[in-house]
């Protein structure tokens, strides 16, 4: 479970955030919608440890039971997802992905897992290809695998459907979300499009 407790963001004198708690449990996806300037992607910057130094915060998040708002950002277990994939172009789509598995997983079982995940995304001999050469929709799910493949506790979605094609951002989104569902992790999703948010039940208007 990931828990967000008393949490308070300030740029100098303005406050963003304001005494905000939130729990979200394994598999669920908790959205935050709002304008533009109150802090949504501020908020999960805090979460990752990447919290501009203009920005002052009080508060925890717990991960699990753990509070991890303390520890150094590859210590946290959350994984994020931004608007652009941010691949990296000097290498293939399958040492984009093998960059992310943890270095405990042994050589033969890590090319099993990237063979697994391109054929659950629908990208079966995609390993060797240069990412340049993908469509935007491929890119968009290489990065999501490259995410998840890192064996995340959690999930963070800074608004990672805005620049693609209607037809595309349903797509993409009901594969995100069965990725989450099936892998029973928390998720936090920031998004301007009230059609983004899977559960309208859980949504925190900021």
């Amino acid at each position: 479970m990931l828990q967000v407790q008393q949490l308070s963001i300030q740029q100098t004198s303005q406050t963003l955030i304001q005494n905000l708690s939130f729990k979200v449990q394994p598999g669920e996806i908790l959205t935050l919608m709002g304008a533009s300037g109150v802090g949504k992607s501020t908020l999960l910057a805090w979460m990752i440890g990447a919290l501009p130094a203009a920005f002052t915060a009080t508060g925890q998040c717990l991960l699990n039971q753990q509070r991890i708002d303390i520890l150094p950002t590859e210590q946290r277990r959350v994984g994020i997802l931004f608007q652009d994939d941010l691949l990296f172009p000097h290498l293939s789509v399958g040492a984009n992905l093998a960059f992310a598995l943890p270095a405990t997983i042994k050589e033969l079982d890590r090319q099993q897992r990237i063979d697994t995940a391109l054929e659950q995304a629908g990208l079966v001999g995609f390993a060797k290809r240069d990412p340049n050469s993908l469509s935007g929709g491929q890119r968009a799910r290489v990065s999501v695998l490259r995410a998840l493949l890192a064996e995340p506790q959690a999930l963070l979605l800074d608004e990672p459907f805005s620049r693609l094609d209607a037809k595309l951002r349903q797509q993409f989104r009901s594969f995100v979300f069965a990725q989450i569902t099936q892998m029973k992790i928390p998720a936090v999703l920031v998004t301007h499009d009230l059609a983004d948010a899977p559960n309208k039940d859980c949504i925190i208007q900021l």
